[in-house]
């Protein structure tokens, strides 16, 4: 009888912890919603290129609607984080999908009557301007659906679902492509918009900077860096030295945030956002190393979708084949990237993929049929998952929840801003001297960025190891 009374206890001190994310129907939603939206990407992230390149035969042009489009994303960096922070975030989710069916389905629409390339020049950045505040929010809600100690899990379960859509959605678009033309895949991709903004209004999510059951406890470093405790829960607020007292009162913590906004405007929240990321001395190198190797990648898709059609002569269907075959590394990533950051902590994790992402792409420009540019596309997908993966749960672990939003588009801003101009200058050397010594010459750039990381704080950081021992 003892013994049965145990067995009976035990199960329930286990509950005590957070739920199993399977178990709750919310968040489920909200995967189910980004697999959906990742379906309809992965359309666009084929029929763009395959529009421009039906219109013009020019790798350059493909790399100006790149470079257009994170030029885009660059500019909105500086105020969404201002607005994901002010706003209500799950509105602002619907109404970026909103917006970003009316312009994506602009463009198959026209299609029937004309083919104005000067449409997609137009429609493109724009819709990258909405891209760019629903990746912001998007960032910052997480934290918001999912418990304390799950953010990473959660963001291996997002990218997998996004894995897993991405995998047959560059396949599929492919096939449309070849059969009705790369409009008609925009115009799924257009529909998918409409029905995550359904249904992203019936995500419940918890008020900003709340994190219930945990004890806040301010910490800070001489050097101001914010420290969170070991198992404080990311939304919890968190303080540098130069701040104000935390308070406990949530409502007198947006009056300061509000008389903040009041003295400074935009330009002082988004600076509040940047000054976080200069402080921390991961965050910090993280970022600069990052705007390098976006430099280097930004135009890394355009270059594969010329190579497979101009270099090695095959079709758009092709093309499909080759990209699903690289979100399997995504998807891989989703499944290898906790197991890698318990074994070596932060630091390591990303200098090694790097490393490896680097070594991909100098191969790609020595490898002349398509299943091994397929597998390359994978590894290279693969180790940018898992990097991704880590970076943003690192951010939204360390960051205060009242500020996330901000955080998160300072580091994209900072890390984003070279990436215009390295598509153009990448697809525009692709284009001039071909891609084998242009590959050649990226992934050993990428390779040298990787290895100085281990001289900063970035390479030293073993995040995540000690968390997952303790």
């Amino acid at each position: 009888m003892a013994h049965r009374g145990t067995s009976r206890r035990t199960p329930r001190a286990a509950r005590t912890g957070p739920a199993p994310l399977w178990a709750d129907p919310n968040y489920r939603l909200f995967l189910a919603l980004q697999c959906l939206s990742a379906l309809g990407d992965s359309f666009s992230h084929v029929a763009i290129p395959l529009l421009v390149l039906h219109q013009t035969g020019s790798v350059a042009q493909m790399g100006l609607v790149t470079g257009l489009t994170g030029l885009a994303s660059i500019v909105t960096g500086l105020f969404a984080g201002v607005v994901a922070d002010r706003v209500d975030r799950r509105r602002l989710l619907a109404l970026t999908d909103v917006a970003r069916c009316a312009l994506i389905g602009v463009v198959p629409l026209v299609w029937l009557f004309a083919t104005p390339l000067w449409l997609l020049y137009t429609v493109v950045p724009v819709a990258a301007v909405f891209s760019m505040l629903f990746q912001v929010a998007y960032v910052a809600v997480v934290p918001a659906i999912v418990g304390p100690g799950q953010i990473l899990k959660a963001n291996s379960h997002l990218f997998g679902a996004y894995a897993v859509a991405s995998a047959g959605g560059p396949m599929l678009a492919g096939f449309v492509a070849a059969a009705s033309g790369p409009a008609v895949a925009l115009a799924i991709d257009a529909a998918t918009f409409a029905v995550s903004a359904v249904g992203i209004l019936f995500v419940r999510m918890r008020p900003t900077g709340e994190a219930p059951g945990v004890p806040v406890r301010p910490t800070g470093e001489a050097s101001g860096v914010p420290e969170r405790p070991t198992g404080e829960a990311p939304g919890a607020p968190a303080r540098s030295t130069d701040a104000a007292p935390d308070r406990e009162d949530g409502r007198e913590r947006e009056g300061d945030r509000g008389r903040e906004s009041e003295r400074g405007g935009v330009r002082a929240e988004f600076l509040a956002g940047a000054r976080f990321l200069w402080r921390h001395p991961v965050l910090r190198p993280l970022t600069v190393l990052l705007a390098l190797v976006t430099f280097l990648t930004y135009g890394l898709t355009d270059v594969v979708v010329y190579h497979v059609k101009q270099g090695l002569g095959h079709g758009d269907s092709t093309v499909g084949y080759v990209l699903t075959a690289g979100t399997l590394g995504t998807l891989g990533a989703s499944f290898a990237v906790d197991r890698m950051r318990r074994r070596l902590g932060f630091g390591p994790s990303w200098v090694a993929v790097h490393v490896a992402a680097g070594l991909a792409v100098a191969a790609l420009g020595l490898t002349g049929n398509v299943p091994a540019v397929a597998v390359l596309v994978a590894v290279v997908l693969f180790c940018t998952g898992v990097a991704g993966i880590c970076s943003m749960s690192l951010r939204q672990e360390v960051t205060p929840g009242h500020l996330l939003g901000r955080v998160t588009s300072a580091f994209w801003t900072t890390h984003n801003a070279l990436g215009p101009l390295g598509a153009a200058a990448v697809t525009a050397a692709a284009g001039a001297w071909g891609v084998g010594p242009v590959c050649l010459g990226v992934g050993g750039c990428v390779v040298a960025v990787a290895l100085t990381a281990t001289a900063t704080g970035l390479g030293r950081s073993r995040a995540g190891r000690q968390e997952s021992a303790a």
